[in-house]
């Protein structure tokens, strides 16, 4: 027994959620090396909890919450500041969804804002689930979801993509 689960229940929960938190980490971190480290690390992390979860929609909004937090502290430390551009990271390969047009338009969009449409409409979060996991205003969010989709429309459009 590993914290408060026992092994077929982690590998359960693994099952469940390895899918959604590895494409949190690829959509922050944009490379598939860090993205299965910071994966890895939430898992571990799980694993060292004391408690059970309380329930599956607790267990998710964990799972999430903790990969944006540990791909924020990838970002912030000293090693990213050491390594090549991020425009070299662009020609390593990585699995996308399969929408990719629309995928690769919300990875340039600002961390806030594909974060809040990734949390709302591929997670499917209502928006005040959503303020709370990032740690907003529901109205605020609303703003980061509109501002966002025009952002979308606009990129699909110039891309030549029927929006």
């Amino acid at each position: 027994m590993t914290g408060g689960y026992t092994r077929e229940e982690l590998a359960g929960l693994y099952r469940r959620r390895v899918g959604m938190v590895y494409q949190i980490c690829l959509m922050l971190l944009k490379n598939v090396p860090d993205a299965e480290d910071a994966c890895q690390t939430v898992f571990r992390r799980v694993m060292e909890r004391a408690e059970p979860f309380r329930d599956l929609e607790h267990e998710r909004a964990w799972c999430i919450v903790t990969a944006r937090n540990e791909c924020r502290n990838q970002l912030k430390h000293w090693w990213r500041t050491r390594r090549a551009g991020e425009e070299t990271l662009d020609i390593i390969p990585w699995e996308a969804p399969e929408d990719g047009e629309v995928w690769e338009a919300l990875l340039s969009l600002p961390e806030r804002e594909r974060t809040a449409l990734y949390l709302h409409y591929y997670q499917g979060y209502s928006t005040e689930e959503t303020a709370e996991l990032m740690g907003t205003k529901p109205a605020t969010l609303r703003t980061w979801l509109f501002r966002a989709r025009g952002k979308l429309k606009q990129r699909l459009e110039a891309e030549g993509y029927g929006v």
